[in-house]
């Protein structure tokens, strides 16, 4: 099971993030006048791209690969890796991630890199850990260490917490237990929690309501689209995996209809869904739609593959590459892509 929640996890973070991207940055009310409603992808003629959401759980991947099971190890793979993302000009990158890459090229050892930041960054790339680990101790090490690198404010490390977490309540229980998941959440994040905790209790509430994802949202003064500030970030997207545990299309569409930083939202919740559905419930459509290069899909695939054998023991497992190249090439053509949007967004209708 749990090499399927693993490539769940994986294909669910792109799925969510390529339909998402389209909508970030637009308020709920203007982005399905401008865009429709979002279920396809909207991106490049059809077909769905990812960003730094997915890139950077990929990247975890590999690098949890390798390390196979010792932090050390995966701090400095990761760190590694994030060194030439950076390089490879990537156009998703937010502040502080890229402060942070920018002082591991300047020599900052690892533990030294965060910037003081609570942004939804380390949340983005959590729920592959909640896929991989059933050792709760080895999970939250690996979270905190992931968080850290790029994001020194506690309060970025609670919320992917919380999210790891909900990934590995939802890969672990057919039928998601709201409460216990969160006791595990309060056990985990300790007392300087507190805010977080009481917005999660917020979001259980509200689903034990039956009120929207996005009704839940704009109590949180996020009418005109979630930021990406964790604390916005995370009640949201468990509001949204809370309502729809098992149905990915739901839950992803009325994560992306909240608006505001859509492609992250829509990723973490697509990985916390993604791991407790796996492949098969994921819609196919959806998953073929995906063009990338070199991240394609059954590199994708492969790679949760190659994690699972890892995670399970195996020490003959090869960490799937890519050409560093092939992704700088990619990159500059996700670009123009990006900057059309960009343009498309000037016109009408406003």
């Amino acid at each position: 099971m749990t090499g399927d929640a693993i490539s769940g996890c994986i294909l669910g973070t792109a799925v969510g993030d390529a339909l998402g991207l389209p909508y970030e940055g637009v308020s709920p009310m203007r982005a399905e006048r401008l865009l429709g409603p979002p279920d396809r992808y909207r991106f490049l003629l059809g077909c769905g791209m990812i960003s730094d959401d997915t890139e950077h759980t990929c990247m975890v991947a590999q690098s949890l690969i390798e390390a196979r099971g010792d932090i050390d190890v995966f701090t400095k793979r990761f760190a590694s890796r994030l060194r030439w993302w950076i390089f490879a000009l990537p156009a998703g990158v937010g502040k502080a991630t890229a402060r942070s890459g920018v002082k591991l090229w300047l020599g900052a050892k690892p533990e030294n890199a965060g910037v003081f930041s609570a942004g939804n960054g380390p949340a983005m790339r959590a729920a592959i850990f909640g896929a991989a680990f059933d050792d709760l101790p080895s999970l939250l090490k690996m979270v905190r260490a992931s968080s850290r690198l790029t994001h020194s404010d506690p309060k970025a490390e609670h919320g992917a917490i919380a999210v790891a977490l909900a990934a590995k309540h939802s890969r672990a229980h057919a039928t998601v237990d709201a409460n216990r998941w969160h006791d595990q959440v309060v056990d985990s994040i300790g007392e300087n929690g507190t805010e977080l905790v009481g917005l999660l209790r917020q979001a259980i509430e509200s689903v034990g309501a039956r009120e929207s994802t996005i009704t839940f949202a704009n109590s949180l003064g996020q009418g005109n689209g979630v930021t990406g500030y964790t604390y916005h970030t995370v009640p949201v997207a468990i509001h949204a995996w809370l309502s729809h545990p098992k149905d990915f299309r739901q839950a992803v569409t009325e994560m992306i209809r909240c608006g505001g930083d859509a492609d992250t939202t829509a990723a973490i919740v697509g990985g916390i869904v993604g791991a407790g559905v796996g492949r098969e419930g994921i819609p196919t459509e959806w998953i073929h739609g995906i063009c990338e290069w070199p991240r394609s899909t059954a590199w994708m695939e492969r790679l949760g593959d190659s994690l699972a054998r890892s995670v399970a023991g195996d020490a003959s497992v090869q960490t799937p590459t890519v050409h560093p190249i092939a992704v700088l090439l990619r990159n500059l053509f996700f670009l123009i892509v990006v900057l059309f949007h960009g343009f498309r967004r000037l016109a009408p209708p406003y």
